[in-house]
């Protein structure tokens, strides 16, 4: 019997030497909460993907996301439109400030909301537009831009997975009255735990720092009622030395995500991911489209016959899980269905070998080849 080969993980964080040195000495210094190492990584986050902005870190991107609303002044009797085909917690935040989530329909080459849904939602409570620059891939920048501002709209960005990612040489996160973020440890650099937010004004950025710290910015002169969402020295520093290895880590992405694209282009029953023209994509996810009847199978064969681990983000569209059925639209989201139930991730990271990208190339094949 053949030996099972060793598995392929989806995703795999990467933390070395330098991240441990990093915290050893926040530890020996006795300052952990928020502080200088906290200060120094919104500066060095900021200009590292030349954002030219104030930022401000967080314990976690849905943080970042629910206190950039509300720092922006979202609240009751607002709606801000939303993908439904993301996680969750990019509805949340908006139903958390009190305000409506609209759900619009993605387009089907980049899985990011469809410029003319978004038109469509529109009412005249509409106080913003949320996109998601999805999987690394920018959202259709120029479009959302040309309807919030013929309709007097804010954009807030959700960039949880596009770090360094730009739409026509624009960095992402520079585009929004504020954009989101995420630091989690699956994403293309991580703080173990953490958002950060590129604030677009100095008055939005001083309202999220009151809000992640109780709602003061001098000790008990609390101003606003606010939250405990601070991040802690340990993981500013964990970031910190993130940044210095994210770039080498994204340009390993891209040729990764390159050669599946040479090799899976003329796969029967297998469609690459899209890349707009205007686009750099940062490959947080490498995501193939396939049948929808053949989607389980591939996944399973995958994994236990080819040692491939694969995800699916995200197999529930938002609009029709339970915690968030009361704002499905009544129109259909067409594509957000279809996209849930024929998308699959294959391994991108850059710790893959040479071996195991044609070790996942060949699983595709012969798996595809299986099911024709």
């Amino acid at each position: 019997m053949t030996p099972t080969p060793h598995m392929i993980p989806a995703a795999k964080p990467l933390i070395g030497s330098e991240e441990r040195l990093a915290v050893d000495a926040v530890l020996r210094s006795g300052m952990l909460a928020q502080g200088p190492e906290v200060a120094a990584f919104e500066a060095e986050f900021s200009s590292h993907f030349v954002l030219g902005r104030p930022t401000v870190a967080l314990n976690s991107g849905t943080s970042g996301q629910h206190l950039g609303l509300l720092a922006s002044g979202v609240g009751p009797g607002d709606e801000v439109i939303v993908p439904s085909f993301t996680f969750a917690a990019v509805a949340n935040s908006v139903a958390l400030t009190g305000a409506t989530p609209v759900f619009a329909d993605i387009e089907p080459d980049y899985f990011t909301l469809d410029p003319e849904r978004v038109r469509a939602a529109i009412t005249e409570r509409t106080r913003g537009i949320m996109p998601v620059h999805l999987y690394g891939h920018p959202f259709q920048v120029d479009a959302i831009e040309a309807i919030a501002r013929d309709h007097g709209l804010a954009i807030y960005e959700d960039a949880a997975q596009a770090h360094g990612a730009s739409w026509n040489d624009r960095p992402v996160g520079t585009i929004g009255e504020f954009a989101m973020f995420s630091l989690y440890p699956t994403k293309n650099m991580t703080a173990i735990e953490g958002g950060m937010v590129s604030c677009a004004s100095s008055e939005t950025a001083r309202q999220l720092k009151l809000l992640r710290n109780q709602g003061m910015a001098t000790q008990y002169a609390n101003e606003v009622i606010g939250f405990n969402a601070r991040m802690s020295d340990v993981h500013a520093a964990v970031g910190r030395a993130q940044l210095r290895k994210v770039d080498a880590w994204t340009r390993t992405r891209q040729r990764n995500a390159a050669f599946l694209d040479r090799e899976l282009a003329l796969v029967p029953g297998v469609t690459p991911p899209r890349v707009a023209p205007e686009a750099t994509h940062v490959y947080h996810q490498y995501t193939i489209r396939v049948d929808a009847a053949e989607r389980d199978r591939i996944r399973t064969a995958l994994r236990e016959e080819h040692g491939v681990a694969t995800g699916v983000y995200y197999p529930i569209p938002n609009h029709r899980l339970p915690s968030l059925a009361q704002y499905a639209p009544a129109d259909a989201l067409t594509e957000s269905d279809r996209a849930a139930a024929e998308v699959l991730s294959l391994p991108v990271h850059p710790s893959l070998t040479d071996g195991e990208l044609q070790r996942i190339v060949a699983g595709v094949v012969a798996v595809a080849a299986a099911g024709s």
